[in-house]
C-alpha cells in the first residue's frame, strides 16, 4: 500500500513525454561516492545514485530509472532497485537495514529522477520558439495538497509571480528547487492581474546556510535541461576532473563511448582535407590513460582532451604517404583509430619537444599493421588536450 509521501511521488509520473525520455537517455552514467559530488547543471549530463561505484550496478539502477520514466510506478522501481542490490552485492548504502529506511531511499531516487527529467523536458517545450512566440511569460504554479509546502514557494506561487521566459530569475528558480519539490511552471502570454511582475527582494542573494538562493535547497539552483546543449567537453574538463581517480577514469571511458568518435572522426579529416582553410580541431574524447602519460612526460594530463588539429590530417597527407618500403598512404578511416591508439597504446616514448611543449610518440598495432603517431601535450587553464600532431601505418614488407 502506498503511503502519503508515495503519492507525492505520482505527481510527475504518468504523464510522461518524449523530451523528458529523451533527456534521462543522453546522461552518462557517473560512479560517484556522495550524492553532492556532483552538483546544479552537472546532473543534466550525469547519471549518479549516491554512493553506487559499480559500473554494473549503477547500470542495473539506470535500467530501474529508465523504465520508471518511461511510465513504471515506484513499486516496480522498488522491485528493479532490490534486485540489482542483490545482485551486485551491495552493502551498506544510505537507508538500508529498514523497511522505512529502504522505502526513504528508494523514494528519493525514483522522485528525483522523474521530476528532474519532467523538468528537462518541460524546459525544452517551454523554450520551443513558436510557443515563446505567442506566450513569452512564464508563471510560478505552487503544487496542491503539499502536507509542509515550503513557504517561499507557496509564496512564489501564490502571488502569481510572472516574469518573461529570459529573466534571469529562470535560471536559479526553475523548479523543482530541492528535494521532493512538485512546483513547476506554465507559459502564458502575459501577467494577469494582480500577479507578481518582479522576483521577491533577495531573490538573487545567497543562504549561508545552503550556498543557494533563499528558498532553493543546496545543489537544485539551476534549470533542469537548460545546460542539455552546453559542451560536454567544458563540463567534464572544468567541473569533474578534481574526482577521485576511479571516477575520472570511469566518466572518461564513458563519454568516450557516448561521442562515437569512430565515424565522425574519418568525416572530419575528409572535410579538413576540402576545406584547406579550416582551423577547428576535432574533440575525440578525454585521455584515459593519463597515469602512464603523466609518469613519462611529468605532465599532469588528468582531465586533459584529445584532438585532431585541423593541421594534422594536411600534415600527415603530406608528408607521410606511401614510402615505397613499409609505410602505406593514410586513409580518412585511419583517424578512426586515433583515440584508441592513444588510449590503449602498445608503446609509450617520449619524442622530441617542440619548444615548450612535451611531445610523446605512442605505437599501437591493428592486425599486422602498426600506427605510429605523434601527440604534443598542451598544457593550460583551459583546453588542455593531447593532440595528434602526425601519423604513419605500417606495414610488413611481403605485403607491399
Amino acid at each position: 500500500m502506498l503511503g502519503a509521501d508515495d503519492l507525492a511521488t505520482l505527481d510527475f509520473a504518468g504523464g510522461q513525454f518524449q523530451e523528458q525520455i529523451d533527456f534521462f537517455r543522453n546522461k552518462l552514467n557517473l560512479p560517484t561516492e556522495r550524492y553532492d559530488d556532483i552538483l546544479r547543471a552537472a546532473h543534466d549530463r550525469a547519471f549518479i545514485v549516491a554512493g553506487a561505484q559499480k559500473a554494473d550496478l549503477l547500470a542495473d539502477f539506470r535500467k530501474a530509472v529508465d523504465k520508471s520514466i518511461a511510465g513504471g510506478s515506484i513499486g516496480e522501481f522498488r522491485k528493479d532497485f532490490a534486485e540489482a542490490v542483490r545482485k551486485s552485492g551491495w552493502a551498506g548504502w544510505a537507508g538500508q537495514g529498514t523497511p522505512a529506511g529502504e522505502a526513504w531511499r528508494t523514494r528519493v531516487i525514483y522522485q528525483t529522477n522523474i521530476a528532474t527529467s519532467y523538468a528537462a523536458g518541460r524546459w525544452k517545450q517551454l523554450n520551443d520558439p513558436e510557443l515563446k512566440a505567442v506566450r513569452p511569460f512564464w508563471r510560478y504554479i505552487h503544487a496542491d495538497g503539499v502536507v509542509n509546502p515550503r513557504p517561499l514557494h507557496l509564496a512564489w506561487g501564490d502571488s502569481g509571480l510572472t516574469l518573461p521566459n529570459d529573466h534571469p530569475f529562470w535560471r536559479t528558480h526553475f523548479p523543482p528547487n530541492g528535494w521532493g519539490c512538485r512546483c513547476r511552471v506554465k507559459a502564458v502570454r502575459k501577467p494577469g492581474a494582480g500577479d507578481a511582475k518582479e522576483p521577491p527582494a533577495g531573490w538573487n542573494t545567497t543562504d549561508p546556510r545552503t550556498g543557494a538562493p533563499p528558498g532553493i535547497d543546496n545543489g537544485w539552483d539551476y534549470a533542469p535541461g537548460a545546460n542539455t546543449d552546453s559542451s560536454l567537453r567544458d563540463l567534464v574538463q572544468e567541473k569533474l576532473i578534481t574526482y577521485p581517480d576511479a571516477i575520472t577514469s570511469a566518466l572518461s571511458r564513458d563519454v568516450n563511448r557516448y561521442i562515437n568518435a569512430n565515424t565522425s572522426a574519418a568525416q572530419f579529416a575528409r572535410d579538413v582535407l576540402r576545406e584547406r582553410g579550416r582551423k577547428d580541431p576535432l574533440w575525440l574524447g578525454f585521455v584515459e590513460n593519463y597515469k602512464a602519460i603523466t609518469a613519462l612526460t611529468g605532465t599532469d594530463v588528468k582531465g586533459y582532451t584529445v584532438l585532431i588539429p585541423a593541421d594534422a590530417p594536411r600534415h600527415v597527407q603530406r608528408d607521410h604517404g606511401n614510402d615505397g618500403g613499409t609505410q602505406r598512404p593514410p586513409t580518412p578511416e585511419d583517424y578512426a583509430l586515433i583515440l584508441n591508439t592513444l588510449n590503449e597504446a602498445d608503446n609509450l616514448t617520449l619524442g622530441e619537444a617542440a619548444g615548450a611543449r612535451k611531445r610523446i610518440v605512442v605505437r599501437k598495432q591493428f592486425g599486422d599493421e602498426t600506427m605510429r603517431a605523434v601527440f604534443e601535450i598542451r598544457p593550460g587553464k583551459k583546453n588542455r588536450s593531447v593532440s595528434l600532431v602526425t601519423f604513419l601505418i605500417k606495414q610488413p614488407v611481403n605485403r607491399l
